[in-house]
């Protein structure tokens, strides 16, 4: 079945990268899974090797007719739950689950919104696992050192982990770019114990809004300077420091700081 450009797929091929999105993610027979767009279904067969209970949800409804005749056994059966639907559209509450992971390869055009809708939302998974563009995964995990929006926010929920890279010939079609598989571990909403996540997100997007700029100066259109000044002397803050080179924990402190 020919891959539809504008859904964005990328059918993977790879037994290697199969075996380590299943290997990384710890899978016990007891763990609802959630899997993203599964295709014509390689990364499912492994995942009903590994739970008793699998939930896939496709976009496209001749993948999910494919699928549905594939997988007329373990649906009969209820290992697998097959879903025609967006995934940004999916309401969680289907699960019927009290924990669930999630694991996928994701189309590249929504990487962004999917990271956070299921960061950011009261039922968030226990682990996710996903197959994403190696660009993506170095700028989540900060592999050049170097902090973004991207991976602040995603730190803010989780431990993510670049694991490896997975070539474009492991894929059909063979897209430009190649890929990597990233685990998000310990997820859960304990940062925002003293400040919710409105108030952080705000002020980090105004922290990255001019990145050639120093922190304080991005800061002070949302505090008053001398707070600002206050507050990077009191956590020994190098005043000329941008934004992309603090930690998450820096960021911490410096709400709990600017908001006391």
């Amino acid at each position: 079945m020919k891959a539809k450009k504008s859904l964005g797929q990328h059918f993977l091929k790879s037994e290697k990268a199969l075996k380590s999105l299943i290997d990384v993610s710890n899978l016990s027979p007891s763990d609802t899974i959630l899997e993203i767009g599964p295709g014509q279904g390689v990364l499912t067969e492994k995942l009903l090797e590994s739970s008793s209970h699998v939930i896939a949800v496709e976009k496209d409804d001749s993948l999910y007719a494919l699928l549905e005749t594939k997988f007329e056994k373990e649906i009969a059966d209820k290992k697998l739950e097959l879903i025609l639907g967006d995934i940004l559209d999916f309401d969680l509450s289907r699960l019927r689950a009290s924990s669930y992971k999630l694991v996928a390869n994701i189309p590249y055009n929504i990487t962004g919104a999917i990271l956070e809708k299921f960061l950011s939302v009261k039922q968030q998974p226990s682990q996710m696992t996903l197959l994403v563009q190696r660009e993506v995964a170095k700028r989540i995990v900060a592999s050049d050192a170097k902090e973004s929006i991207l991976s602040i926010s995603i730190k803010a929920y989780g431990t993510p982990a670049y694991i490896e890279t997975v070539k474009a010939g492991s894929f059909v079609p063979i897209p430009q770019v190649d890929s990597a598989i990233i685990t998000i571990n310990n997820i859960s909403k304990g940062f925002f114990d003293k400040f919710d996540e409105e108030q952080f997100f705000k002020m980090v997007r105004a922290g990255f809004k001019s990145k050639r700029k120093k922190l304080s100066s991005n800061l002070s259109p949302l505090f008053p300077k001398e707070r600002v000044r206050e507050t990077f002397d009191t956590l020994k803050l190098d005043p000329n420091v941008r934004a992309e080179d603090i930690s998450l924990e820096d960021w911490r402190e410096i709400l709990l700081y600017l908001s006391a």
